[in-house]
C-alpha cells in the first residue's frame, strides 16, 4: 500500500461522525513575501508548480522541527501508523485547515496573511484531527466522517488556535489543486500581486489585517511586552500590516521567532 493511501485508510478507522458539507474548503495559509530556498515563495511555487511541506523546504510559520527523528516526524509517525516512516519527504502531507468558519483570510491566519483555497476535490485525500498535531490529538476526521467541527465549536480556545488541522495528501499541485491565491489588499501594487499573477490559479482578496500602535499596546500580555515594543518599533506611521510586517523579516534585523509573535498580534487584533 502507497503511504498516502495507508495513512487515509488509518485515520478513516479513527474517525466518525457525519459527512462533512462538501461546501467547505482546506486553506493553506502562509506569508507570501517569504522565501523558500533562497528564492522569492511566489516565484519557487510559480517555478515548481508543487506546494511543498515543511520536510523538504526547511521553512515553517510553525515549528521547524520536520527531520528524522523530530517532533513533527515523530507526530506524523503517530497518526499515521508509520505510513510515513521511510518515504521521501516529497511524499509527505502538507498542512492547512478545515475553514468551517468561513474565515476569509482563510482558516488558519495564525500561520500567514495569505492562503491558498483548495478544490473540492482534495477533501477526498484529506485527514484531519483537532486539536492541533503538536498537541498530540486523540480526535480525528475525514471527509466521509467528521465530528471533529462540534468538538471545535465547543472548545474554548484563543482565536488564533480554534482551527481543524488538515493534513493534504499526495503532492498539492497548482494547476489542480488550488482554486485560488487569496492576499492581503496590502500587497496590492506590489511585488507579490505581480509574483501572484504569474501562478496557475487566481487571484483573490480578502478584506486585510490593519493595526494600529494604539491597539497593539493594549495587549501586552498576549504575547509579552518585549513583542508589543518590537512591533511598535517596526510600524509605519503608527500602523503593522503584513507588508509591513515582511519587508520586516526580508530586512534580517530582528529574530524570526519574534517577529511570528508580532504577526500573532497583528492576526489576533488587526483583523
Amino acid at each position: 500500500m502507497r503511504p498516502h493511501a495507508h495513512a487515509l485508510h488509518h485515520v478513516t478507522t479513527l474517525s466518525a461522525g457525519p459527512p462533512l458539507d462538501p461546501t467547505l474548503t482546506v486553506t493553506l495559509n502562509f506569508h507570501p513575501d517569504r522565501t523558500a530556498a533562497h528564492r522569492p515563495i511566489l516565484t519557487a511555487l510559480s517555478e515548481d508548480g508543487v506546494y511543498r511541506s515543511q520536510f523538504v523546504t526547511g521553512t515553517s510559520n510553525g515549528g521547524l522541527t520536520a527531520h528524522p527523528g523530530g517532533s513533527r516526524w515523530q507526530w506524523e509517525s503517530r497518526m499515521f501508523a508509520g505510513a510515513y516512516d521511510n518515504a521521501p519527504a516529497e511524499a509527505r502531507p502538507v498542512y492547512g485547515a478545515l475553514n468551517f468558519r468561513h474565515n476569509p483570510a482563510g482558516a488558519a491566519p495564525r500561520f500567514g496573511s495569505a492562503h491558498f483555497r483548495l478544490t473540492p476535490e482534495a477533501l477526498s485525500r484529506t485527514t484531519f484531527c483537532y486539536p492541533d498535531s503538536h498537541l498530540e490529538p486523540e480526535s480525528f476526521g475525514v471527509a466521509d466522517r467528521m465530528s471533529l467541527i462540534a468538538l471545535a465549536e465547543a472548545d474554548d480556545q484563543d482565536a488564533l488556535d480554534d482551527y481543524i488541522e488538515a493534513q493534504v495528501h499526495e503532492p498539492v499541485l497548482l494547476d489542480r489543486d488550488i482554486a485560488a491565491l487569496v492576499l492581503d489588499p496590502s500587497y496590492r501594487d506590489t511585488e507579490i500581486e505581480t509574483a501572484a499573477a504569474e501562478l496557475p490559479c487566481p487571484t483573490e482578496w480578502h478584506p486585510g489585517f490593519r493595526l494600529t500602535v494604539a491597539e497593539l499596546r493594549r495587549h501586552p500580555d498576549y504575547r509579552g511586552q518585549e513583542y508589543v515594543d518590537l512591533g511598535a518599533a517596526i510600524a509605519v506611521s503608527g500602523l503593522l500590516t503584513p507588508r509591513i510586517l515582511g519587508e520586516a523579516a526580508l530586512a534580517g534585523r530582528h529574530d524570526e521567532q519574534s517577529l511570528k509573535r508580532v504577526w500573532h498580534y497583528l492576526a489576533r487584533f488587526g483583523a
